[in-house]
């Protein structure tokens, strides 16, 4: 039985997002006996995850602010010097089609300026990865480069971006998973300009960031957390030897 109270904030983000993913497999088991599918479903997990991550932190993390997509912000954690930031159900498209598992829970903590653990639970395949445990890329083993993007709207500009470095476009769910991919070796680099929030990517950046991915706004400049507006439309996670080529490209040519 695990004492919460005993966990350090890299070891409870892990728990913390494999008690929601839990949670969200048990409401997708159910989902035909409760005649869930589509939306209801979306909405049932987006609702159960969050109820759990809120009844976890309000219990074993009281004193610190919170940032979550499924919650109205509370504007006390800008004066905060503790903010968890979290994405209860990261991918509701892919949790709504089993036996889909490219959909994730983040936990992320934020102090005193800048994100410093973080956990990126991808329930259905049984992994959970972390700052507590950082994963070691292994050397690519593509021999083109490889850049995760949304199986449903990839954008027009990593179409040519990819062109230009002669790279494979490599489609799939969730921003987590896709961060997470580059983490896996099942990608060499995610480049997103098409609209995301601070929970969106927070703890699958902490995560690429202990991994020793090169991580930041497309344009180069540093990704910021617990900002006042939540948005945080663009960035790039990428082997570091990508990284000048992705940034130059960008700066040439735009997310146009």
């Amino acid at each position: 039985m695990i004492d919460p109270t005993s966990l350090d904030d890299h070891a409870f983000a892990v728990w913390a997002a494999e008690r929601a993913g839990s949670v969200l497999l048990d409401v997708r088991a159910g989902a035909a006996a409760d005649g869930l599918e589509g939306k209801a479903l979306k909405d049932a997990g987006d609702a159960a995850a969050q109820a759990e991550l809120d009844r976890i932190l309000t219990q074993h993390r009281a004193g610190d602010a919170v940032l979550s997509e499924e919650a109205a912000d509370d504007k006390a954690r800008l004066t905060a010097s503790r903010v968890w930031i979290i994405d209860p159900l990261d991918g509701t498209r892919e949790f709504s089609e089993p036996p889909r598992d490219d959909w994730a829970v983040h936990v992320a903590l934020w102090q005193d300026g800048d994100l410093v653990a973080g956990a990126v639970a991808q329930p259905a395949l049984g992994e959970t990865f972390s700052t507590g445990r950082p994963s070691v890329v292994p050397p690519r083993t593509s021999d083109r480069p490889r850049i995760a993007v949304s199986r449903s709207r990839p954008p027009a500009f990593v179409e040519a971006l990819a062109a230009e470095l002669d790279a494979e476009l490599v489609p799939m769910g969730s921003a987590g998973v896709k961060v997470m991919s580059v983490v896996r070796d099942i990608a060499d680099a995610y480049v997103h300009a098409g609209g995301q929030y601070q929970w969106d990517n927070a703890a699958p950046v902490a995560v690429a960031r202990a991994a020793g991915l090169h991580c930041s706004r497309v344009d180069g400049s540093p990704l910021v957390y617990n900002e006042d507006d939540t948005s945080l439309p663009d960035l790039i996670v990428c082997r570091p030897e990508l990284a000048e080529q992705i940034v130059d490209f960008v700066r040439r040519h735009g997310t146009a």
